[in-house]
């Protein structure tokens, strides 16, 4: 494999995978059901409500409301796919999640949308970056993170068609480098080796796979060859894959648009502490509320760029037995 093949094809919105997802989906399932609060263009979910606008249910800004809408049809045989921003959707209905959906493990399908500090201009209020901390401590529940619009599309479509339980999807509003291969083989729970290396291993999710290959682009330039695993699902996570990574590599980076404390870094720590400890760093939010700004900003402002990924990976492999 070329180490360095993957190509952006264009940036885009991974929203829009979400949206084309759902509609996908809907095409071959006429049980497949919408659920918007308000955001419909904003999430992606006007793909599917153009497509379907008897399937469409705008229920307002109701979200906790809209979760326990979501429960009763997933109880009636139908499959609700219910989106809106990842604040809301994941936290704000953290109790209706819970009980509603997960205690039940009933088959409904949540968009986390705008999720991260990319979200930019709209401030801390709106950024998810607790989403994935909070939902993975609960049973039952898949949680996906794509690594790009492509991604996203396919992992919907699985998702919708075949998983049984609660699915939370989580993805952006800023358009980001779309890159993965169209033909794919994608297995939720299965992560993918998107670059071969035994010098260090970067397990990213979301938009830092991006900037982890780049930072393994600029790590190969300096004789260091770096392993890079797209962690696209968070529950249930690839243990096997995370593993062996740290037995071939003696050392793992993290990188996620997310707090350090919880998120993918977390699960790939308790992981390693069990089976096999190296030496290991983060990288993601550290631990603070997020600002206004300009997306691209917020994410060098706070580490969460390939610059970052390569600096930690410089100091982490000098950290080696």
């Amino acid at each position: 494999m070329d180490k360095n093949n993957y190509i952006n094809r264009g940036n885009i919105s991974t929203k829009i995978g979400f949206g084309k997802g759902i509609k996908s989906a809907a095409e071959q399932n006429p049980r497949v059901i919408g659920l918007g609060s308000d955001i419909t263009s904003s999430v992606g979910m006007s793909i599917f409500a153009e497509a379907f606008p008897k399937r469409f249910y705008s229920l307002g800004i109701a979200e906790q409301n809209a979760v326990g809408i979501a429960a009763g049809m997933a109880l009636s045989g139908l499959i609700p796919v219910f989106s809106t921003y990842a604040v809301f959707a994941a936290l704000r209905t953290l109790d209706q999640i819970r009980i509603s959906l997960c205690y039940n493990n009933v088959n409904v399908v949540i968009g986390g949308a705008h999720a991260g500090i990319s979200v930019g201009p709209d401030g801390a209020t709106h950024q998810a970056l607790e989403d994935i901390a909070v939902l993975r401590a609960i049973p039952n529940i898949t949680i996906i993170s794509a690594c790009d619009a492509t991604q996203t599309e396919i992992a919907t479509k699985k998702a919708i068609a075949n998983i049984s339980g609660p699915v939370y999807i989580r993805f952006g509003r800023e358009p980001m480098p779309d890159f993965s291969d169209t033909q794919q083989k994608f297995k939720i729970g299965k992560a993918q080796i998107m670059r071969p290396g035994t010098d260090i291993a970067i397990i990213a999710t979301g938009n830092l796979v991006w900037e982890s290959l780049e930072a393994a682009k600029k790590l190969s330039e300096k004789g260091i060859e770096a392993k890079v695993i797209n962690m696209h699902t968070i529950k249930p996570l690839d243990e096997e894959a995370i593993i062996q990574a740290a037995k071939e590599c003696g050392c793992i980076i993290s990188a996620e648009e997310h707090q350090i404390t919880g998120g993918l870094g977390s699960a790939v720590a308790e992981v390693i502490v069990k089976n096999h400890p190296i030496p290991m760093d983060f990288v993601g939010m550290p631990d603070t509320f997020g600002e206004s700004g300009e997306a691209m900003e917020l994410m060098h402002k706070y580490g969460m760029t390939s610059e970052s990924i390569f600096n930690k990976s410089i100091k982490l492999i000098a950290k080696k037995s």
